[in-house]
């Protein structure tokens, strides 16, 4: 039987090879993550654009009952509304003219699940975009035209398209929008003053 001839150790590796190597690895590595720095920050959002979504506060002690102030919040138009106990005493009613009445293919916090759609029955914020084509609706008080759709002289009509909200923003029916107004998540932090987002 023969046996194989020895084999010859392998050859010492080159030292200054396998440095230049690693020396090239790192400066490269070095290079990329120097090289990606500038288009990972112009990932981040910009200082606008934190601002524009930022959470805004709303002192509404001047607000009278009756009357509605608009505060923009991520470049939308906010409405805040203080109603009158008249008002109110409306919105609790049963109105089988409206689309969505408890407002259950609605967008709106889990809190203003109820007939003023408000965490405060005197007080509504909504955000005034019509959820038709996203046209703002304006408030219509003591209209008696309102009243043979709304059962109610008071709401909000989008001119667009002819849209009619009640003063809780629920939508009446046969109307081009499809839901209610929908309410921004929102908290008081005071009898007079509350934080929208």
């Amino acid at each position: 039987m023969d046996t194989p001839p020895p084999t010859a150790p392998p050859p010492a590796p080159d030292r200054d090879k396998r440095a230049l190597l690693i020396a090239t690895a790192v400066v490269g590595g070095a290079g990329l993550v120097t090289a990606a720095m500038p288009f990972v920050a112009s990932l981040q959002p910009s200082a606008a654009a934190l601002a524009a979504a930022a959470p805004v506060d709303v002192d509404f002690s001047q607000l009278n009952p009756g009357q509605m102030r608009t505060v923009p919040w991520r470049g939308q138009p906010v409405w805040i509304m203080r109603r009158t106990p008249a008002e109110v005493a409306v919105l609790r009613q049963t109105n089988s003219d409206l689309a969505d009445p408890l407002s259950a293919r609605s967008q709106q916090p889990a809190g203003c699940v109820n007939a003023t759609r408000s965490l405060r029955p005197d007080l509504f914020v909504c955000v005034g975009i019509c959820t038709h084509l996203g046209c703002s609706p304006a408030l219509r008080l003591g209209d008696a035209a309102l009243t043979a759709q709304l059962r109610a002289p008071d709401g909000y009509v989008c001119a667009c398209h002819g849209s009619v909200f009640d003063l809780a923003g629920r939508v009446v029916r046969n109307v081009p929008a499809p839901t209610n107004l929908v309410i921004p998540h929102h908290r008081f932090t005071g009898p007079d003053s509350l934080v929208i987002g």
